[in-house]
């Protein structure tokens, strides 16, 4: 066995690929016209349950959780490994309808898309009766 081949077959793993290290983070583009803004967010191999979305003052955060899971059996070796994270990325949108957001999830690709209200709100706040 020679000790630098066996590194170079380490750091070879998925594991260490560029790829994988950028896991934690949502690639997003957004896009405004007169009426909407529109994400559409990468988030590719995770389960559209594992998905959280929440619109709170006038911030748009999209979280979610990424596990993965890899077994290789062969004659005296068994290698299984866990990959677990969470990740999140918000946004500025001002002036939204919030009961009109609505949000697709379709070949890792997040869709959302966000109405704008007409009226500019200059505050939330709520009169007490």
């Amino acid at each position: 066995w020679d000790l630098n081949s066996v590194f170079e077959e380490f750091f070879r793993e998925p594991f260490f690929q560029p790829g994988f290290l950028a896991v934690n983070a949502i690639k997003a583009d957004i896009r405004e016209n007169d009426k909407e803004y529109v994400v559409d967010a990468e988030i590719p191999g995770v389960n559209k349950e594992d998905i959280k979305l929440e619109l709170i003052n006038d911030t748009l955060t999209i979280s979610a959780e990424h596990k993965a899971e890899t077994e290789e059996k062969s004659d005296n070796y068994l290698r299984r490994e866990r990959r677990m994270g969470s990740f999140s990325r918000s946004f500025y949108v001002p002036n939204v309808k919030n009961e009109m957001v609505t949000a697709k999830y379709n070949n890792g690709i997040l869709t959302i898309t966000l109405p704008k209200d007409k009226e500019k709100h200059k505050s939330n706040r709520i009169d007490i009766q």
